[in-house]
């Protein structure tokens, strides 16, 4: 009986070491998490400075762009870049942040959970994943205006984004709202980002 027993506890920890190391195999990506912010050091890509910091006032019209062909890629976060979650990449944000990306063209809204870096391209402030271009309707467009502001959504939204799902729906921006943003653009000097 004791030698039965012993069995199944040198079988039981063969079984365990063996779900542990499968756990390993994945590449040592980063649970998707909210916890640490991290805010990052000064890094310089093609010659340009970028100085990550807290920045709760972020507000910006500019052009976001898209990508999604790093598909099982590490992002600056440490997770897994998975194209079709609601994800972007943004030089300076924490990581994580949230963002309310409005589309100036429709005046679409959509969330969006930053984890990565970039876009390193100039007149761009934003690099959505392909999920969240899709999202916000400009997928097609391969780029488009947009204003990126801060947020500090509920629990709930930041649940489903964490899981790679949309948040609740945003009302979409007014006409007369998107006019003033599009002055913002013409007059900030982003507009050369087409």
């Amino acid at each position: 009986m004791r030698a039965i027993g012993r069995g199944i506890g040198t079988s039981g920890a063969a079984l365990a070491l063996l779900g542990a190391l499968s756990a390993c195999g994945g590449g040592n990506f980063r649970p998707v998490s909210d916890m640490p912010v991290r805010i990052g050091k000064p890094y310089t890509v093609r010659g340009t400075t970028y100085v990550p910091a807290d920045q709760p006032g972020y507000d910006l019209v500019g052009y976001a762009s898209w990508y999604g062909s790093e598909s099982g890629n590490r992002t600056a976060n440490g997770e897994r870049f998975r194209p079709g979650w609601i994800t972007a990449a943004h030089t300076s944000l924490p990581l994580p942040a949230y963002v309310e990306v409005t589309a100036l063209d429709t005046g679409r809204t959509i969330l969006v959970r930053i984890n990565d870096r970039g876009p390193f391209s100039r007149g761009r402030i934003i690099d959505l994943s392909r999920g969240a271009a899709e999202e916000l309707g400009i997928r097609g467009q391969g780029h488009a205006a947009v204003r990126v502001r801060a947020v500090d959504p509920s629990e709930k939204d930041r649940k489903k984004l964490r899981k790679g799902k949309p948040a609740e729906g945003r009302p979409r921006v007014g006409a007369d709202e998107l006019a003033v943003l599009r002055a913002r653009l013409a007059a900030s000097g982003n507009d050369a980002g087409r």
